[in-house]
């Protein structure tokens, strides 16, 4: 009975073996017969139920068995891992007589692009490139500005105020709000005759939405000698644009207010997608777009710089990074340059 019950298994176990597709499959089939609780570990348990005599014969044909589904289940397993490795080796096969894929660049943000064409047009104009800290004292970016304590720019929701140590708590710092303060610094070290451009970051707590961003960046001008007037001022940016835009733009010059300039004015220029002409909707059918605040040094500035503004005169200008670019490549988003998505900065 046993030997009837014991060909079956090994048919069974053969059919089973040979029809196998995987090293999965070839798996389940070893636990099935070859396990701890598998076929053969039974029938080798019932070995103490028979004769002492068909015992012997029967427990030898058992192991005769068990080599051999072994041998079979082993054979197979190398067979399968050959099939696997020619079907993988022929598809990540690689023609290594093939040119190699051509290395893309890297590319560089809009904002540093215009940046290095603004600081290029003025250099070429006699300017210098200056920078300063982004981290400020409250006195360089609003006192020496001539920016009294109860001015609103001065309020929480515009300034980002940091933390020092009480230990060293003298003076008060913050992420600068404009690029400004570089003017005193640079003053206070320099003498006059002087041209200089500062571009750079500056911090505010406002909303963000498509005009405005709480991180952006500024470009401040400042030209300070004995006789320079806002004739001067104007014949300059009048230059830059020319330049920038790569065609003659309309100046428009407006009053205004800036605790650190005297006169102040707000420089518009002509529309460059539509000249001016007002028919398009980026500058919304008005022909003209505010680029630049401006106007004449304050004395106070001369003063808080070591300067007598009794003996120079100057002008200081600044403009959004930002806005220029949106001008000029008619973005309607300040947050596209902030996005990392290269589907938008892979076009500059």
């Amino acid at each position: 009975m046993h030997q009837v019950e014991l060909k079956k298994i090994k048919i069974k176990a053969e059919k089973e073996i040979k029809e196998a597709d995987s090293l999965k499959k070839l798996d389940e089939i070893f636990r099935e017969y070859l396990g701890q609780k598998g076929i053969l570990s039974n029938l080798t348990k019932s070995l103490s139920k028979l004769p002492k005599k068909k015992r012997a014969s029967f427990g030898k044909e058992i192991n005769a068995f068990k080599v051999e589904l072994e041998m079979a289940l082993e054979k197979k397993k190398k067979l399968l891992k050959e099939r696997l490795e020619k079907e993988m080796m022929e598809k990540e096969w690689i023609d290594v007589t093939l040119p190699g894929k051509k290395i893309v660049p890297g590319h560089l943000h809009p904002l540093t692009q215009v940046q290095r064409e603004v600081g290029e047009i003025f250099q070429q104009m006699g300017f210098s490139i200056v920078e300063g800290p982004e981290i400020e004292t409250e006195w360089y970016n609003f006192d020496a500005l001539n920016i009294p304590k109860d001015h609103p720019a001065r309020d929480f929701w515009d300034t980002l105020y940091l933390k020092r140590p009480k230990s060293t708590l003298k003076l008060k710092i913050l992420l600068r709000t404009h690029t400004s303060p570089v003017q005193v610094r640079f003053m206070e070290k320099n003498h006059p005759p002087l041209r200089i451009i500062v571009p750079g970051r500056v911090f505010r707590h406002e909303a963000t939405d498509a005009r405005h961003e709480i991180n952006f960046h500024q470009v401040e001008g400042l030209m300070v000698d004995k006789r320079v007037s806002l004739a001067n001022f104007r014949a300059i940016v009048e230059e830059f644009f020319l330049r920038f835009f790569n065609k003659k733009v309309k100046i428009r010059l407006r009053p205004s207010f800036f605790p650190f300039t005297e006169p102040s004015l707000e420089v518009d220029i002509s529309c460059p997608s539509c000249d001016g002409k007002k028919k398009c909707s980026f500058c919304q059918n008005k022909g003209w777009l505010e680029v630049m605040g401006a106007g004449m040094v304050h004395p106070n500035v001369f003063k808080n710089s070591g300067l007598n503004p009794r003996d120079w005169r100057g002008f200081a200008f600044g403009m959004g990074l930002e806005r220029l670019t949106m001008v000029k490549y008619k973005i309607n988003d300040i947050r596209l340059f902030y996005s990392g998505d290269l589907r938008f900065l892979t076009q500059f």
